[in-house]
């Protein structure tokens, strides 16, 4: 796992599952590696950088050693996705108080906007190479 970026995410969320399979589409080369806020992988790995263990309104991003939470991993995945997106990143620029406040609200709001499953999301066989268990 040294040196792939990890992608942690709230399992049961359709906004988050919505994310992963938007990034899974876009990461032609297939760097990104997944798994859920709520397996024992997610949980090992906030625990190893000191994050929350029992809230799962963040989307964490693990790139080189460092844990990065909320609008500034969801910016630095854009660096890896195809076509234009990369270009997202340049949003950087915007203060994280208001790109966080931003985040925030919607995480706060996307059980009640999208739903949320019973369980968290089963990788289809194509893609289960991407998700750490």
């Amino acid at each position: 796992m040294a040196g792939e970026p990890i992608i942690l995410f709230d399992g049961i969320c359709n906004l988050c599952n919505t994310a992963v399979t938007f990034v899974i589409k876009r990461d032609k080369r297939s760097r990104i590696k997944f798994a859920t806020l709520q397996s024992d992988t997610g949980r090992q790995l906030l625990e190893q950088y000191h994050l929350p263990t029992g809230i799962f309104n963040s989307f964490v991003l693990i790139e080189q050693g460092v844990a990065y939470r909320g609008s500034t991993a969801a910016l630095k995945v854009s660096k890896y996705l195809a076509a234009l997106w990369p270009a997202m990143y340049g949003f950087i620029i915007v203060p994280a108080i208001v790109r966080d406040g931003l985040y925030q609200w919607i995480a706060k709001n996307r059980y009640k906007w999208f739903g949320k499953q019973e369980q968290c999301m089963v990788p289809t066989p194509e893609i289960t190479n991407r998700f750490l268990k």
